[in-house]
């Protein structure tokens, strides 16, 4: 019955496996804002406002369809959190599906049996269930992140991917492929994980279209697949906005037209070009070439949920973070420019460049701005040689230990810096008794990473520190970045996990699988643990049973089909290792990083999937199939899913937390009412429940909440001397030019007075631009030369004295304290 039904019972099962992940997330969903990044996503969907770069638009967008739900505003988050509920139940129903297909293909009859047909099936509940009992990807699916969606997205690909593949010889079977251009489009309106879709995508076309592999054809299509990825990723959107900010200045500068017409124009020449682009195929009957430009055409209006970063940047919205108001601010944007990055992950500075006192100058962006007297963009900064460059000496392969601010604990952890005495000073005997000291201090650890630092610091004059060497580069890649960053979260969601304290190499956060002679090796006796150790609710244990289980699956695919076999593998390592060499991570995070790996697992689900048909192929040689099936699938069950649900709900379960939102409203409570309030936090976690609670349920808009890390921006700035909500912009003596990128960014002490300034005498001195406020004087008078200087630091403001005198109201202040 089921055979030759088997297509009902696909999709009917598929919508099955739905319906559990969607009841068990809307279950444990947390109830309101969450800790991170959740309180801005859901202040920014409801509101349709601009969230940090590289943004999430069609997410937002999404996530106010979803608020629009919502029966009162203290209902608002649980309704956006509701967006990872559906996103994640539709990733278990394109993962079901994806499943049941590949095993069907790796079966050596075209009709399968019904034994055949319920082992699929149930190979595709269990692995679609495995999934949503699991560890990270269950802890995405009950907060608003852009990682549920990104993992649909992933999904939904790679299930398109073989819909398209194998509809290659049906005349309308290009359809999948257009619909493909379409989500990678939307893509870039959610998160970038989903590109990574591609190249299996592209392989599923190559193995399909190549009967015969050979070593030539088989690594020109894996270079071709991985330069597709790159083209859409790095090159796509990139150079749109790039077309589009170039048109922009130069129409409005050129030309005198006003803002946004050059962009407009961009927008009306891509239009002309994708008609007459159509036209033309059609009309000289060029099928594929057609196909092609209908794929670019929507692979276009996918990038357009762009469009609502620009439009509502410009409508001056309270969270405007970048404020991406025209096209060359939004390439900025996308970007990333505001935060620090490796220059490459092959190639770029060592940590120790900031031990190194040769610097190149190099040049900055030029940064464009509208200056609305001139009716033209005018560019704000000193961009030439305005950037310190590395030290060619601190410049290598293999940058993965690249953070100078992470310098202590890469020593700590992956060795210490050598150095020499610079020649001029070897003969110092005192400075080379220092030396062999600090060495023997250091080796008898008598003395620490940061004592350590100190003296290379304290000694940069007498000293020239040597880079780590590439062998240490190498040992941080595979011991820290794909050891402790990716295989550790592999076995969290496979194997087990012993707690849910942040690991930092101090026993805690590592994995943990129930057996005890494995677990004692690696992390000493498990018995007589404190109560509150053995009761953590994260501490959960898979006794190796669903790794085996996938291990299984992945063996039998490939002893059954090589070539699917590589697709799958090629999708596991771009979504797993690849993306934590392409990040390269400094050591130790603000908080563990697995959500952003749960493509990789998704992956290795299907394989558990496989594992069962694995199981039944293997065992149906002595046992009867009609016995052997329930058998299999049965055991399967409870082994993997079954158990991981046991283990995990308790720790997953997010239906009463409410701390964030009495955090939030906790900080706010503590302020005066309607005093003009100011509360300063830090970044992120701090911060975007304050954001919620203002934003969207209206709580205490009276204190203004100034990011302090922020607070280095111009456009931050700007915003924080507009009104928001009731509280009033904060009190500045300084105009925009006084403190937009490229002015201002740094000032320096100069000691020249004891004497303790007024504040107001301390602004007046900043903000003069005065000759004698600025380091040129400055070096005059200490009579350097200036001219191996250059113009934007001579040009930078000093101050001499960091002594400074704030007036305070005592009458309201002890009013406050009382």
């Amino acid at each position: 019955m089921v055979s030759e039904h088997f297509q009902k019972w696909n999709i009917g099962l598929g919508w099955f496996s739905f319906a559990i992940a969607f009841l068990v997330y809307a279950l444990t969903v947390e109830p309101t804002v969450s800790f991170w990044d959740a309180g801005e996503y859901i202040a920014t969907s409801a509101k349709l406002q601009v969230a940090h770069p590289p943004g999430a638009p069609f997410l937002q967008m999404i996530g106010a369809f979803f608020a629009m739900f919502a029966i009162d505003k203290t209902q608002v988050a649980l309704m956006v959190n509701y967006v990872s509920v559906v996103s994640s139940a539709f990733t278990i129903l394109f993962l079901f599906w994806t499943t049941t297909n590949l095993v069907r293909k790796l079966m050596n009859t075209e009709k399968p049996s019904e034994a055949q047909s319920l082992t699929i099936l149930g190979s595709g509940l269990i692995g679609a269930l495995a999934i949503t009992f699991s560890d990270s990807f269950w802890f995405n699916a009950t907060e608003t992140e852009v990682y549920s969606m990104a993992s649909l997205v992933m999904a939904l690909l790679l299930w398109l991917g073989l819909k398209w593949t194998d509809n290659l010889e049906n005349p309308r079977g290009n359809k999948w492929l257009i619909l493909i251009s379409f989500v990678t489009g939307l893509t870039f309106g959610i998160q970038f994980m989903g590109f990574l879709a591609i190249p299996s995508i592209g392989l599923l076309y190559y193995f399909k279209k190549h009967k015969t592999v050979t070593v030539k054809n088989f690594i020109i299509a894996n270079i071709a697949v991985v330069a597709l990825l790159l083209l859409i990723f790095k090159f796509s959107l990139t150079y749109v906005l790039k077309l589009f900010g170039w048109s922009e200045v130069f129409f409005v500068n050129t030309f005198g037209l006003p803002f946004n017409s050059g962009s407009l124009i961009m927008g009306l020449l891509f239009a002309s070009i994708f008609y007459w682009g159509l036209r033309f195929t059609k009309r000289k009957g060029f099928r594929n070439a057609n196909t092609i430009v209908v794929s670019l055409l929507f692979l276009v209006l996918g990038f357009s949920s762009w469009l609502m970063l620009p439009i509502r940047a410009s409508a001056n919205i309270v969270i405007n973070e970048g404020n991406p108001s025209d096209a060359r601010s939004l390439l900025a944007y996308y970007n990333r420019e505001q935060y620090p990055a490796p220059s490459s992950p092959f190639y770029g500075a060592y940590y120790s460049d900031k031990f190194a006192d040769d610097h190149p100058e190099k040049n900055d962006r030029p940064k464009y701005e509208k200056d609305h007297k001139l009716g033209k963009y005018v560019i704000a900064n000193n961009y030439k040689d305005a950037l310190r460059g590395s030290s060619p000496k601190h410049v290598g392969w293999l940058p993965r230990m690249w953070s100078e601010q992470n310098a202590e604990n890469y020593m700590r952890y992956y060795g210490a810096l050598e150095f020499t005495i610079k020649r001029e000073f070897r003969g110092n005997t005192e400075l080379q008794e220092a030396v062999q000291s600090l060495r023997k201090q250091y080796a008898d650890g008598e003395i620490d990473a940061e004592e350590y630092i100190r003296f290379l610091t304290d000694a940069s004059d007498y000293i020239e520190v040597k880079p780590p060497t590439l062998g240490q580069n190498i040992e941080y890649l595979f011991h820290f970045q794909l050891g402790y960053m990716y295989w550790r979260y592999f076995m969290w969601n496979f194997v087990g996990r012993q707690n849910d304290e942040q690991g930092r190499f101090n026993g805690d956060g590592e994995w943990l699988s129930g057996i005890s002679i494995i677990d004692n090796m690696r992390l000493g006796s498990q018995e007589y643990l404190p109560t509150e150790v053995l009761e953590n609710k994260a501490r959960n244990t898979y006794f190796f049973l669903p790794l085996l289980l996938g291990l299984i699956g992945l063996i039998f695919q490939l002893s059954k089909d090589p070539k699917q076999f590589w697709v799958l593998l090629v999708f596991f390592l771009f979504t797993g290792l690849a993306i934590q060499f392409y990040t390269n991570p400094p050591i130790f995070q603000p908080r563990e990083r697995d959500y952003s790996l749960v493509g990789s697992f998704c992956i290795f689900a299907i394989w558990i999937g496989l594992g069962v048909y694995g199981l039944f192929d293997e065992f149906r040689k002595w046992v009867k199939p009609k016995l052997l099936v329930p058998i299999v699938v049965v055991v399967c069950f409870f082994a993997v899913p079954g158990l991981m649900a046991y283990q995990n709900w308790d720790d997953h379960d997010r239906s009463n937390r409410y701390t964030a939102l009495a955090m939030a409203k906790a900080y706010l409570d503590s302020t005066k009412k309607d005093a003009g309030s100011i509360l300063f936090t830090i970044g992120d976690v701090d911060t975007f429940p304050l954001w919620y609670v203002q934003g969207i349920e209206g709580h205490r808009t009276d204190t203004r909440v100034i990011v302090t890390t922020y607070f280095n921006t111009d456009w931050y700035i700007d915003q924080m001397k507009r009104k928001a909500y009731k509280s009033e912009p904060i009190p500045s003596q300084l105009t925009h030019n006084l403190y937009k990128y490229g002015s201002r960014d740094v000032i320096y002490h100069a000691p020249m007075t004891d004497t303790r300034w007024p504040i107001q005498d301390f602004i007046k001195w900043v903000a003069s631009d005065k000759p004698q406020t600025k380091v040129k004087s400055l070096l005059e008078k200490q009579g350097r030369d200036i001219s191996s200087y250059s113009e934007g630091y001579l040009d930078v403001v000093f101050y001499p004295t960091n002594k400074i005198r704030v007036p305070v109201n005592k009458k309201s202040f002890g009013d406050w304290i009382g």
